[in-house]
């Protein structure tokens, strides 16, 4: 039995919450948070060309879904969404998200309050491995104990994605980092106290979504639908490594760690659109897939003052590829990308390759 301390977060005993109804002071919702990459700001400009081009669908697939911003968008309970990404910090978010489809609200709620009022801490694992540089000491031992907790606690698979996507969300607004965790800042700058909110689901929408965590050129040969979402990588930068620390603590298996970053071994989780490969991924993709239309997001990071940061793709490749499947567009916005801060290109444009198949 679970003894709840409500002095730490008082509101809670006050407002159980409609799940139905947004409060910042309750919830969190599946854009909030720092990404490589992150679609949010675009999904308005995703959207018009939707509307512009395809108006009616049934089914969505998001082949490299990140965050999932863009597949939340259009989560609908009219439409089947397919949602896919090979880190496993974020296949448990998309999990939390679109897979879930009913959850005792109160019981939830009870358990995230739980977690915020531990206060009996021991070092663990990850204050060991983590403290004092991605986190400061008190949020790092809060985090390890946590993770610990959420194991103890969970009733079911659909609890554990839920308490673990809370988790995630609530160490990526402390950590003392710029938004990834290929470095972490020399001083504790992010003084703010770990707190978990409740993650703001329509769990009506979620009953047709499927949700996978696979190679995406093999996806993408197996599954069928209206439109197919393609937001691979753009350069060389491993994902994996760039949030490293997430996957470890979803993962929890405790591993070695190496260097002054504190990385584990990911050849697992390693994405071949972040090498020499991608063109000819990317080829196998457009050539096997079995859909209606395609859009596909690229940067236009060709030419870029860090070559690590360069496109793997140019943009006569895409087209060229597509046109030979069907009848191609090209949509462009200025943006100003959120990058790891070494590379600068102040002709930023993100595209939409638009391709109706057929």
């Amino acid at each position: 039995m679970i003894n709840y301390n409500y002095d730490y977060v008082p509101f809670f005993k006050e407002i159980i919450g409609n799940p139905y109804e947004f409060n910042s002071n309750i919830h969190f919702k599946i854009n909030n948070r720092r990404y490589l990459g992150n679609k949010s700001k675009l999904v308005n400009f995703i959207n018009s060309v939707v509307v512009e081009e395809i108006k009616e669908f049934n089914s969505f697939c998001d082949l490299f879904a990140g965050t999932g911003s863009v597949s939340a968008h259009f989560n609908n309970f009219d439409k089947k969404i397919i949602v896919n990404d090979i880190l496993f910090s974020n296949y448990i978010v998309l999990k939390a998200f679109f897979s879930v489809t009913q959850i005792d609200y109160k019981v939830l709620q009870e358990k995230i309050e739980h977690l915020n009022n531990m206060n009996n801490f021991s070092e663990s694992y990850f204050f060991e491995t983590f403290g004092g540089k991605y986190f400061s000491i008190e949020n790092a031992m809060k985090i390890g104990n946590i993770r610990e907790e959420i194991d103890k606690i969970s009733e079911n698979e659909n609890e554990k994605y839920l308490l673990l996507t809370s988790l995630i969300f609530a160490a990526d607004k402390v950590a003392n980092t710029v938004g990834h965790y290929d470095a972490f800042c020399k001083k504790i700058l992010n003084k703010n106290k770990l707190f978990l909110l409740m993650p703001f689901i329509r769990f009506e929408n979620n009953f047709n979504n499927e949700i996978y965590r696979v190679d995406a050129v093999e996806l993408a040969q197996q599954v069928k639908c209206d439109v197919l979402y393609l937001d691979p990588p753009y350069n060389s930068r491993q994902y994996n490594s760039a949030y490293h620390v997430l996957e470890n603590l979803v993962k929890w298996e405790k591993p070695e760690v190496k260097g002054i970053a504190k990385k584990m071994e990911m050849n697992d989780t390693k994405s071949r659109f972040c090498t020499k490969l991608a063109p000819f991924d990317f080829k196998k993709i457009i050539n096997k897939c079995n859909c209606k239309y395609i859009i596909v997001s690229y940067n236009n990071t060709a030419n870029t003052m860090h070559s690590r940061s360069n496109a793997l793709i140019s943009d006569s490749f895409i087209i060229d590829e597509m046109r030979k499947i069907g009848e191609v567009k090209v949509f462009s916005m200025d943006y100003k990308g959120y990058t790891t801060g070494k590379a600068i290109n102040m002709n930023n444009k993100e595209r939409l390759f638009f391709c109706k198949v057929g």
